[in-house]
């Protein structure tokens, strides 16, 4: 395990660690090796020893786990055992398991596994526990666990070494049996109600069935590049057209995006589809498939996000996407109905214009703008344009929009479903204007997928499909404030082999710069009064979030202490330069009495300072860093 320690304390852990190599090497020789031993009985786990004690007591049990605690007491002892259920205390006494295995035991370490058989009972402070009459060594343990009080905390760790995580902190035990019974609720509820799971390809010659891009691998043998898919969407709907009435599959998405709070590159989604019904069967299906979930996990349709009561009762909230632009936005666009029109108002309204962007676009980036912040209860957006969906089958009344729906809570897209366009005269037309936006620059766009367009030839009936991200419901149902909190091994930067972070932090630093190739802008000339520049208000900020800005492709979001006790939020278009992970902890320099602008929906209160300059040929920008030590809100001068 990596340690931050001091140089004379990182010996010391060596020598400890040597300590426990030469406890195994002498069991070895004794023909005691632990390793050796391939199976042991379990009859009893520790929670039900404890919940079962009247009917245990005096009862011969057989447990196995980790040891946690010891405390040698002369002839006797007493440890705590910890298993997958929890812990519970162990009375070791010599007279009972004889005088070597004894001597044995005393140099057992904490970590170490055993294996205990004897009979329980409780103590006179009434702990329940097992008086062990049999002990045997299963593993020896030649690392050092955190200490007991301040535990494995520092959260990069964690991730990376969710093993010790589980052990030393066994409360996140807790977030994912909650997600095995949330999963389990899930597909019960749509197995019951007959909808078959089957499995699709993960590697696909076409990346399709989602606007995302892709990771890209080689089949050797085919000698042609294949993608890890972003949706399994076409190849079931090619299931619907094969017969099969009702399909599901859950399971592992890959999308080479960013990574915040809300994204990992793998994620868990499940994706189903019925024949002969539509986006409004599926949003039943959805209110209440994800209420299902809660109930079942939580025993609540009614939970606690970060002190705000979510409630998945349904019915839920339904409301079209220009009727949300126009409550929170003020924008009817029932009266804009050329590309020109909704363009400058998109500029009156500071909404960001990308090349080829049309009517219904503007209308999906003043919602995200405007309206995806103000959803908090759940709620169905219904109706997104055409433009925006190019899977979905347009709405008869009026062709500009899609029956199509996103369902938010918390501000989060949960679940995205439509009748599925089953036209394959329109889908040919709609992948060809995707195939535009690649051209024009947009690597997220769909592919032609020829095949699939045979398969609408063939025959689809009219389809109803829902998707749901899996990860954002149970960081909801488990109160977590991070996708790596519900997910068992996160996507991570690795770490060279011997190497630590701080290695990897020192090396970042020590980067050689050729100041031949460095230009800089000219000074400024004109002069600035003092008193001018002392209204700019300079102060040290912690970082204690960073996520990317959805759907832009230069800001970072950052949620910082300023030292004033209330969170600031600045954007920065430094997305180019920096990933949002690497920059959650630093300590940086912002100025804070700037007056707040809104960037892509958000209001950003502030600006950070970062260095530029031009090295050779291309910007090299710094954003400046300080010492951790410096507080937050600490005034520069």
């Amino acid at each position: 395990m990596e340690n931050n320690k001091p140089e004379s304390q990182v010996e010391n852990l060596s020598e400890v660690l040597q300590v426990r190599r030469d406890k195994l090497s002498e069991l070895q020789k004794m023909g005691r090796d632990p390793f050796k031993i391939s199976k042991y009985d379990v009859t009893h786990h520790s929670n039900e020893v404890i919940d079962q004690y009247d009917s245990l007591e005096g009862q011969r049990v057989s447990l196995a786990g980790r040891i946690m605690s010891k405390r040698i007491m002369g002839k006797a002892s007493f440890m705590h055992l910890q298993d997958q259920n929890g812990r519970i205390q162990a009375y070791v006494k010599r007279d009972d398991i004889g005088l070597d295995e004894y001597k044995l035991f005393k140099t057992y370490d904490i970590g170490d596994i055993v294996g205990i058989e004897g009979f329980v009972f409780k103590t006179k402070t009434e702990e329940v526990s097992v008086h062990v009459e049999k002990l045997v060594l299963l593993s020896k343990s030649l690392q050092v666990l955190p200490e007991k009080y301040h535990g494995l905390k520092d959260v990069d760790l964690r991730y990376r070494q969710r093993y010790v995580d589980l052990i030393v902190n066994p409360e996140v035990k807790d977030a994912f049996l909650t997600r095995t019974k949330a999963l389990k609720a899930l597909r019960s509820y749509l197995d019951e109600r007959g909808f078959l799971e089957v499995e699709t390809p993960i590697l696909n010659t076409i990346a399709g069935g989602a606007n995302a891009r892709p990771f890209i691998t080689h089949h050797n043998t085919l000698d042609i590049p294949m993608y890890l898919r972003i949706a399994n969407e076409l190849y079931l709907k090619r299931l619907i057209v094969g017969g099969f009435d009702k399909v599901y599959e859950m399971g592992r998405m890959f999308r080479n995006e960013g990574m915040d709070m809300k994204h990992n590159p793998e994620y868990t989604a499940i994706e189903l589809y019925q024949a002969y019904a539509d986006y409004k069967d599926m949003m039943d299906i959805t209110e209440n498939v994800i209420s299902h979930m809660a109930e079942i996990a939580t025993g609540s349709m009614k939970i606690n996000y970060q002190g705000t009561e979510i409630d998945f009762t349904p019915p839920w909230k339904r409301m079209t996407m220009e009727e949300c632009v126009k409550e929170y936005a003020g924008v009817d666009f029932s009266e804009i109905n050329t590309d020109e029109e909704a363009l400058a108002i998109a500029r009156e309204k500071g909404i960001e214009i990308t090349p080829g962007m049309r009517r219904g676009e503007v209308i999906n980036a003043f919602f995200e703008e405007f309206g995806e912040d103000k959803l908090i209860q759940p709620t169905f957006i219904t109706h997104h344009p055409v433009e925006v969906s190019p899977l979905a089958k347009r709405n008869v009344e009026d062709p500009r929009r899609t029956d199509r729906f996103e369902a938010f809570a918390n501000k989060w897209e949960l679940a995205n479903a439509f009748s599925e366009l089953n036209d394959p005269i329109d889908q040919r037309g709609r992948f060809e204007d995707q195939v535009r936006k690649r051209e024009l620059g947009d690597d997220e766009a769909c592919e032609m997928d020829e095949d699939f367009i045979n398969a609408l030839e063939v025959g689809l009936p009219p389809t109803g499909g829902l998707g749901i991200g899996i990860d954002r419901v149970i960081m909801l149902l488990t109160n977590s404030t991070t996708i790596r909190d519900v997910l068992l091994f996160p996507t991570m930067k690795p770490l060279r082999d011997g190497s630590s972070e701080a290695d990897e932090e020192a090396e970042k630093k020590e980067v050689k710069i050729d100041l031949s190739k460095v230009k800089v802008e000219p000074l400024f000339e004109e002069d600035i009064d003092f008193e001018t520049f002392s209204k700019s208000d300079f102060r040290v900020v912690k970082v204690l979030k960073c996520e990317e800005v959805p759907k832009s492709n230069k800001l970072l979001k950052f949620t910082l202490n300023d030292g004033s006790g209330q969170e600031r939020v600045i954007l920065s278009g430094i997305k180019m330069h920096y990933s949002a992970e690497e920059l959650v902890g630093k300590t940086l320099v912002a100025i804070t009495n700037l007056p707040p602008r809104k960037m892509m929906g958000v209001e950003s209160c502030g600006m950070l300072i970062s260095a530029v300059c031009d090295y050779d040929g291309e910007e090299l920008l710094n954003l400046l860093m300080v010492d951790d030590k410096i507080p937050a809100g600490a005034k520069l001068y």
